[in-house]
């Protein structure tokens, strides 16, 4: 008596697997840019909400409050690569340092994937006046992703106050978008 044997092949499984394969490779770039989207997008709303508590913090308090890079959640750093996080403080004592005491009213960690942020050279204190302006003078950040510095954003802080976007310059890319 002959039994008949019923599965799949060594080479139909193989095929199976290679157009599986092929399927994959096309999708990830398309999943991997829309990854970074949603990051950089996420990044430039975590910006909107930082400025709004500094602007909240500020008129409530009567005091200036301050937006700067920090990687450790306390200290504010001298460079413009917002990347790695930034805090927001009332500013008691006017030095635009965290000091302890000084009320922490927001915070943001490290940005996510390839997503980097900069700020004009030179403003890594942002200023807000009880007022809810800005002190200084107008900050652009450069927001660049893992898509590549054709879909590069800036977004540009006005003295009063007003957030809106822009198109960065070529030097703003050259430095915050990773090659």
């Amino acid at each position: 008596m002959r039994t008949t044997q019923r599965g799949i092949t060594m080479i139909e499984l193989l095929i199976a697997l290679s157009i599986v394969a092929i399927l994959a490779g096309i999708a990830m770039p398309a999943c991997s840019g829309a990854f970074e989207a949603s990051r950089s997008s996420s990044a430039r709303a975590a910006l909107l909400a930082s400025y709004m508590a500094a602007v909240d913090g500020a008129t409530m308090s009567g005091s200036h409050a301050v937006l700067c890079p920090s990687s450790d959640g306390s200290t504010c750093l001298g460079d413009p690569d917002w990347s790695g996080g930034w805090i927001v403080f009332l500013d008691t004592d006017g030095d635009r340092e965290h000091q302890t005491g000084e009320p922490i009213v927001a915070h943001h960690g490290a940005l996510a994937g390839k997503v980097r942020l900069h700020s004009t050279v030179g403003r890594t204190r942002i200023v807000i006046q009880p007022s809810g302006g800005n002190a200084g003078s107008n900050v652009t950040y450069t927001l660049c992703d893992g898509r590549g510095a054709a879909m590069a954003e800036t977004l540009v802080l006005s003295n009063r106050g007003f957030l809106h976007a822009g198109v960065p310059a070529a030097a703003a890319i050259a430095s915050t978008c990773v090659p």
